[in-house]
């Protein structure tokens, strides 16, 4: 049995379904891969809970208390008002950070300093905050490699659905070609309703409002900002590369209007935001926009919120993979998942 001590930074819906996901299966997680998590430190933005005890956090305890609308500051004789997050991290005796503070696509703040402060204790990183390695992926992956430690974001790359899995570990030794994916749910929902259903870009986007599916600003999902994030986290990890901001193009669907939808439909095929990257003259170029898609495309028959992407590769030919739950839960389960391999040798 290997003892793992961790700690949580950001307390928001993902952290507390992390937090439940690891109470609920400890004794599975166990059993099944020899791995007993400890958490022995947890913070958000008022201050932080920490304990030297082996026992760690009481973590249904811990749950229920921020359920009831408690600080985690205030927990108990555990509480500690005040300690930022890159101080609890510093003072923990903790393996593993778990960040899922708020994604900051300004200055990736507070998850950089969290992740810099965890990588200079030799930690393993798994996040679900894409900011700071959308904006600082070069640092931060140099600094990784240099303190011999881990980054392990597949949960900030479509939550659920295994991007990183398949392009890295499935298709070792292949040479990818090409990528395509549906990586932002309330997109392909809008889409969808538009083209099943006749339904106008704006009644579709109030629908998906009201279904929780999209934010009341929906910016960041309808101008394509939000697949070009994960875009360039993919294309950063399958590739080895160092893509930012500035080496992809971005449209949106603010355009797609019902007649262009008619007018795809009439030459049977379907329109969906596309992230893509293609390699070709010795460059990868990287490209977020509608796409007209033939009905036979792999893509083409993903609908809803559903999300999908497609490798083309040298030698294992054209591999798919669909699915994965758009949801607090979907993403901490794709924590969960990137915790456990960074420590499970088959």
């Amino acid at each position: 049995m290997k003892s793992v001590k961790i700690i949580v930074c950001g307390l928001g819906r993902v952290g507390r379904e992390f937090i439940r996901l690891l109470a609920d299966g400890a004794d599975d997680l166990e059993k099944r891969y020899g791995l007993h998590f400890i958490i022995c430190s947890a913070a958000d933005i008022g201050g932080a809970a920490i304990t030297e005890s082996e026992a760690g956090l009481d973590a249904p305890q811990l749950l229920i208390h921020i359920r009831n609308g408690g600080a985690v500051e205030n927990f108990g004789r555990y509480g500690r008002p005040g300690l930022t997050g890159e101080q609890a991290i510093r003072q923990a005796h903790a393996g593993v950070l778990i960040e899922t503070t708020p994604t900051n696509l300004t200055h990736g703040e507070p998850a950089k300093t969290h992740v810099l402060a965890a990588i200079e204790k030799h930690m393993e990183v798994v996040s679900a905050n894409k900011g700071p390695f959308v904006l600082f992926y070069r640092e931060l992956h140099e600094s990784a490699r240099k303190n011999n430690c881990g980054l392990h974001i597949s949960a900030a790359t479509a939550a659920a659905l295994p991007t990183l899995d398949v392009g890295r570990v499935c298709l070792a030794g292949t040479r990818v070609l090409s990528i395509q994916g549906i990586l932002n749910g309330t997109t392909n929902y809008i889409l969808t309703e538009m083209g099943h259903k006749g339904t106008s870009y704006e009644a579709a986007l109030k629908q998906a409002q009201e279904m929780g599916i999209a934010e009341t600003n929906p910016d960041y999902d309808v101008l394509g900002k939000d697949t070009a994030n994960k875009m360039i986290l993919i294309c950063n990890r399958v590739f080895n590369a160092y893509f930012g901001l500035s080496d992809i193009t971005v449209q949106g669907i603010t355009e797609v209007t019902q007649e262009v939808i008619a007018q795809a439909a009439g030459q049977g095929r379907v329109i969906k935001l596309i992230g893509s990257a293609e390699a070709s003259g010795g460059k990868i170029h990287l490209e977020v926009a509608p796409k007209l898609l033939d009905k036979g495309h792999p893509l083409a028959g993903v609908n809803g919120s559903e999300k999908a992407i497609t490798y083309v590769t040298d030698t294992m030919g054209t591999i798919t993979v669909t699915g994965g739950k758009s949801s607090p839960v979907g993403a901490a389960a794709a924590l969960l998942k990137d915790l456990i391999n960074a420590f499970v040798q088959e």
